[in-house]
């Protein structure tokens, strides 16, 4: 495995990522064109012409491989083919095609460190078929001395909380599997899995996509010698993850060799085929510090051009006050290594709504935020309407396997379904989502007052809101100018974005829960005239509404408000 330093190779070539607005697809819950209550391929499709509309530049897909387990295609049976809820490969193709005439990008889920057991390279390994014997990581279990029983080869837990280890009779070993027994870990120590891999990548880039987001590329490598994890104290659960320390089982030092591998081979691609940048993201919850590893090691070998950032979805809650949103801000962009690009997400799908996790009056605010930092923007789909999560799914309609697993007494609080409804176009029947009368998790409730079509129709719409964001991000002064970040009180900050001979930009958010009465002149430097460029659905002002530090220096920000100003 070889890595060059690419930084002078392609890191002008095109840019397009640097300050892009990237949108994530939960395909199952976007568009069904089948009629069968599932999102699909054709959805998309469909409704490329709206994300293009909304001025998004690349939409990143939520796994769409064929996927023979129930976790909606994190367990892979087949990297090569697409999942048949989905459609053909004919159908991503036709996708493929007009993502391009529109000018939006597409990255793709790709799930490295793990497949499904009904994958064909688990079969072939399974059965010491040569060149597939050292695809997956088997052990030999080790013999109680007290009962002569066989036992795991070391005392690792999977994030499911049971032993990381299955007995394999037909192989007789144990595999390694850090998520469910249904999906074994790849053995990145065997350089065929490597080859394989790249081929993999190098397929999907043929097929006309322009990078991936590489899921949980912290548990890639773990040590040979399968030595146990130290014991944490924090639980007398052996079987609870956190019963150990996890210090071997993921977060390995050559994990960052695999990330440089990797853009090597994308930026190579890139330079021999042409075309816009291939880029790199990589979703790995890990130590501030070793992420800025993944964006580039200390000789220059370049990394991920996107390390997801998880800071203000993760550490931010519902009880956060300005001061923890500007230092989360602040953590990020003092870590990040000098040349990079940031990248800021509040909403997943696997996280809370912003309209429920804050609450609906927190959407405009929250966007602002996103479309005003600097670098990329992520948003998760629904979040431009401000969709909630639906919390009232019965058991008997619950789709995600770990709220089945824990059952229907505490399923509700585990569970992901809530955010993964489908997406709300309309006030028609299952908001225009389907024309089959049930779906394949219900639609919320709420859609008949909160979907797209009543949004575009409404003179001020959290929808509006976000389109304007996305058009203002296009000034140099978002593009390219400096940040700062400055809290006013508690409950305030702002975000002052500065470029020499441009007039600054300042976003003002009041995450409390009662008004504030500021004076925001307090925090700028020859600036006496502010106006009000952008303000949310629910503000009591209006864009062009000039504030002056002589006759009105004190703005009110309601409740959870936020307004974008410009120096006049």
């Amino acid at each position: 495995m070889a890595s060059i330093p690419t930084k002078d190779l392609v890191n002008d070539v095109d840019d397009w990522w640097r300050h892009a607005v990237f949108y994530q697809i939960y395909p199952r819950s976007f568009m069904d064109t089948n009629f069968d209550g599932i999102g699909d391929l054709r959805g998309i499709t469909h409704k490329l012409t709206y994300l293009h509309d909304t001025g998004i530049t690349a939409i990143w897909l939520s796994p769409i491989f064929q996927a023979e387990t129930d976790n909606f295609g994190y367990g892979i049976a087949n990297y090569k083919d697409i999942h048949r809820d989905y459609g053909t490969m004919q159908d991503f193709e036709e996708l493929t095609r007009k993502a391009k005439r529109l000018n939006i990008k597409i990255l793709l889920d790709f799930v490295p460190d793990h497949t499904s057991d009904q994958c064909l390279w688990f079969k072939k390994s399974s059965s010491r078929e040569k060149g597939y014997e050292d695809l997956y990581v088997w052990a030999d279990g080790r013999i109680d001395e007290n009962t002569g029983e066989r036992q795991p080869p070391n005392n690792w837990n999977s994030l499911l909380h049971e032993s990381a280890w299955s007995w394999h009779p037909k192989r007789q070993q144990y595999y390694l599997h850090q998520h469910t027994a249904q999906q074994p870990d790849l053995n990145f120590r065997s350089p065929a899995l490597i080859e394989a891999i790249d081929d993999v990548l190098l397929f999907w880039l043929d097929k006309g996509v322009q990078g991936f987001r590489m899921i949980a590329t912290n548990y890639l490598y773990n040590p040979s010698q399968f030595t146990d994890e130290p014991v944490r104290g924090k639980t007398n659960n052996r079987d609870q993850y956190d019963f150990i320390k996890n210090i071997y089982s993921k977060d390995q030092s050559e994990v960052f060799e695999m990330l440089y591998h990797w853009r090597s081979l994308l930026d190579e691609y890139s330079l021999q085929n042409g075309g816009p940048c291939r880029i790199l993201m990589t979703d790995a919850p890990t130590d501030l510090k070793l992420l800025a590893n993944y964006y580039e090691s200390d000789e220059g070998l370049m990394g991920a051009h996107i390390p997801v950032n998880y800071l203000l979805l993760s550490d931010i809650t519902d009880k956060s006050d300005g001061r923890d949103f500007a230092f989360n801000i602040q953590k990020w962009l003092i870590c990040m290594p000098g040349g990079h690009t940031a990248n800021w997400i509040m909403g997943s799908h696997d996280q809370p709504r912003i309209g429920s996790k804050f609450s609906l009056d927190s959407v405009d605010a929250i966007n602002m935020l996103l479309m005003t930092l600097p670098g990329i923007a992520v948003t998760y789909s629904g979040e431009e309407l401000g969709m909630q999560d639906y919390r009232a799914i019965k058991w008997q309609d619950t789709k995600d396997p770990v709220a089945l697993s824990v059952g229907p007494k505490f399923y509700q609080s585990i569970s992901k379904d809530p955010v993964r409804t489908p997406f709300q176009w309309s006030a028609e029947k299952n908001a225009g989502f389907t024309k089959l009368p049930r779906t394949w998790l219900p639609v919320h409730p709420n859609y008949e007052d909160l979907n797209l079509k009543t949004q575009l129709d409404d003179e001020k719409s959290h929808y509006k809101v976000y389109k304007s964001l996305i058009q203002l991000r296009q000034e140099p002064v978002l593009r390219e100018g400096r940040c700062q970040v400055e809290v006013i009180n508690k409950w305030v900050f702002a975000v002052i974005r500065s470029l020499k001979n441009h007039r600054s930009f300042i976003t003002l958010i009041n995450v409390g829960s009662k008004p504030q009465l500021i004076n925001v002149f307090n925090i700028l430097d020859d600036v006496k005239h502010l106006r009000i460029l952008i303000t949310g659905v629910y503000s009591n002002y209006n864009a062009g509404f000039l504030i002056t530090a002589d006759y009105l220096p004190k703005i009110r920000l309601a409740p959870h408000e936020g307004i974008v100003c410009m120096a006049a």
